[in-house]
């Protein structure tokens, strides 16, 4: 029994990590390539961060039907569906005609993305109910490093093929890695599960104001994140630096991310996470803040500060719907929640920043805004008490 117990968590935990690290490259290889797709289609700073702004749009719209659709047709159908929809649309958006099919394309890979990533929070208290922070690290550290091979390789790949439909288009393959992954995830639970119970699906939090306050902390957590991922290429570019190596920044924004993100984990032990919270928040506030006063290569280590408040952040973030939530059903509704207003909100970021440099000419207020949402994470931080959980309630479920 115990054998069994192991090999369908090995099994379990690999799939979290490879469908992980399916869940980034398709957006984050956009930023290294933005100055070729901005060339090749003529377009502003504003649209090109529709880029970006429409998958966090779809992330968080198709999130909160997940649920439903899960109980539907099943979470291994949902979650095969889910990853070839975002190997489809990835290879399609590198062979788009015009920025119509361009932004189609890309808000299929929105939409892929935000169904499995609310099925994965779900997997994890199902299968790691004593270990969420921890698990959810290893989680959030495998979206990181999906980010951070595409922030490395994007760059270098363009410059070899002379191409972004390549540069970009080759980011189908993690997809179908996660496609194979999952089935070995689904052929192990048949084998070594017994039928589970099966609970009544909760309803979706929309009056609870811990359930929002979480929300809007993943807003700004992620608003952050897909801001940096858009422009901080750009921004380097603009500084004077060649375009590899201003890809090879926001790789170094990625890879300090990836290690926050997986080291946190493993020093958030207690339910009530408060502290590390407003702790990240600060620190994410701190690289804005050297980031808008010191310009130029130096700038490149404050990156670096705020990639490692934004990536333990994340992750505590991840972790907070699991805390406050009793068995899997009840953790995919909150999480599906915590998505779509997340997404929805965040969706602001790349679009607002692109809006500010069109009309202000750099990046220095785009930045000092970035300063401000560091601001409201502290202060909803600390109003992030967790919830009392009554395990009785369990069982009346059962």
């Amino acid at each position: 029994m115990k054998e069994n117990y192991q090999i369908k968590n090995t099994a379990a935990m690999a799939g979290i990590i490879f469908v992980a690290l399916a869940l980034r490259p398709a957006l984050v290889s956009l930023g290294p390539a933005l100055v070729a797709i901005r060339n090749d289609f003529e377009m502003s700073h504003f649209a090109a961060g529709a880029l970006i702004s429409i998958p966090d749009l779809l992330m968080g719209l198709m999130a909160l039907p997940t649920p439903w659709l899960m109980k539907k047709i099943g979470r291994d159908n949902l979650v095969f569906a889910s990853l070839g929809l975002v190997a489809i649309s990835t290879v399609a958006r590198a062979y788009a005609p015009n920025i119509g099919f361009l932004l189609l394309y890309t808000a299929g890979v929105g939409t892929g993305i935000a169904i499995a990533g609310t099925i994965l929070s779900g997997f994890v208290k199902a299968n790691f109910p004593t270990r969420t922070a921890f698990v959810m690290g290893i989680y959030a550290a495998s979206l990181s490093i999906g980010s951070t091979l595409s922030a490395f390789s994007t760059a270098p790949l363009l410059k070899v093929t002379g191409s972004w439909r390549i540069a970009t288009g080759v980011w189908a393959l993690p997809a179908v890695a996660g496609l194979v992954a999952w089935f070995i995830v689904k052929v192990k639970e048949t084998k070594y599960v017994k039928s589970p119970i099966v609970f009544d699906t909760p309803k979706i939090p929309w009056k609870n104001g811990l359930a929002w306050r979480i929300a809007i902390f993943f807003a700004c957590v992620n608003l952050i994140f897909y801001a940096m991922i858009t422009w901080t290429a750009s921004m380097f570019i603009e500084n004077g630096l060649p375009g590899n190596i201003a890809g090879s920044i926001l790789g170094f924004f990625t890879l300090i991310f990836t290690l926050s993100s997986f080291t946190i984990g493993g020093f958030s032990k207690s339910r009530d996470r408060r502290t590390l919270l407003i702790g990240s928040s600060q620190v994410t506030l701190v690289g804005f803040i050297l980031m808008y006063f010191f310009t130029g290569a130096v700038a490149i280590v404050f990156v670096g500060i705020v990639a490692a408040g934004l990536g333990a952040a994340f992750t505590l973030a991840m972790t907070l719907p699991l805390d406050n939530t009793l068995d899997p059903d009840e953790t995919n509704s909150w999480t599906a929640f915590v998505m779509t207003i997340g997404y929805l909100i965040a969706a602001a970021g790349p679009l607002l920043l692109g809006l500010i440099r069109d009309m202000t000419g750099d990046f220095k207020i785009p930045v000092l805004t970035l300063m401000g949402v560091s601001m409201g994470m502290i202060l909803i931080g600390n109003s992030l008490k967790p919830r009392k959980l009554r395990f009785s309630d369990l069982y009346k479920r059962s």
